[in-house]
């Protein structure tokens, strides 16, 4: 074997090194996007999460309250047949008419009791931004399932904002006009979207517009746009806050402090 030889050995011997070290660069740069996907899954995952487990908990509140009703209403039966019954014999037949009476009721409060969250929220006087934002919570979540991934993906995002602003609406009341504007939107603009997508039939939503846009593309611009119009709201109402707390601060400094507080 000459030298020759041996340098063409090593020369194919390093060319192989380096293809297995790009290779390797690829596999990690696979690895580390797969990486990414899962995390930005498992976030996601935790949104959605945390809205059924919000759903959940609006859901046994008003199973609660139904029930509650039920057994009012059952015992205001019974304490009125009993109240008869000592004042008039009411015999077999009025206590079968007494049951027939109770169960009728709890039946007709169970039907008319049955959650109707899924109607989007209106604005009303007597509807606080609280409860608007719950609506609202319970609306996205029960339409998501309807929609495509990326805008599930643009209702999750959403969906996280909802809790911090409610907190800020309650406090701010609801003649604020930034506060008015985060009901309209919860109640007639995002919803009145949604419900008009749902409309459109599934087989014409992919479908290019004369501006080269689809339904389902236009409707995941139109909610991210939404979401962000909540995140200014937000971010407006935060800025007083900082405001109001800086110009305390500065009035309690310039009052108090340079003098000297005495014993």
């Amino acid at each position: 074997m000459t030298a020759d030889d041996v340098g063409r050995i090593f020369d194919r011997a390093n060319a192989s090194f380096d293809r297995a070290g790009d290779s390797g660069a690829k596999v990690d740069s696979t690895l580390a996007r797969a990486d990414a996907v899962m995390q930005r899954i498992g976030q996601r995952d935790g949104a959605v999460g945390a809205a059924a487990a919000r759903e959940r908990s609006r859901l046994n509140r008003s199973l609660a309250g139904l029930l509650v009703r039920v057994a009012v209403g059952i015992g205001v039966i019974s304490l009125a047949t009993i109240a008869i019954g000592l004042v008039i014999p009411i015999g077999l037949f009025g206590f079968l008419a007494a049951v027939g009476l109770a169960v009728g009721l709890a039946a007709l409060l169970l039907v008319g009791g049955r959650d109707r969250t899924m109607a989007p929220p209106t604005v009303a006087p007597d509807l606080p931004s609280g409860a608007m934002v719950d609506r609202f919570d319970s609306y996205i979540f029960r339409a998501r399932a309807a929609l495509p991934a990326p805008a599930q993906a643009e209702l999750d995002l959403l969906a996280g904002q909802l809790q911090p602003l409610r907190a800020t609406l309650e406090r701010v009341g609801d003649s604020d006009p930034a506060a008015d504007d985060a009901r309209r939107l919860m109640s007639n603009h995002l919803p009145g979207l949604i419900d008009r997508y749902l409309l459109v039939p599934a087989a014409f939503r992919g479908e290019a517009d004369g501006e080269g846009v689809s339904v389902d593309q236009r409707l995941v611009e139109a909610l991210a746009a939404g979401r962000e119009a909540l995140g200014d709201i937000s971010k407006k109402l935060a800025a007083r806050d900082v405001a109001a707390f800086e110009t305390q601060g500065r009035f309690i400094q310039s009052r108090y402090g340079d003098s000297e507080v005495e014993s």
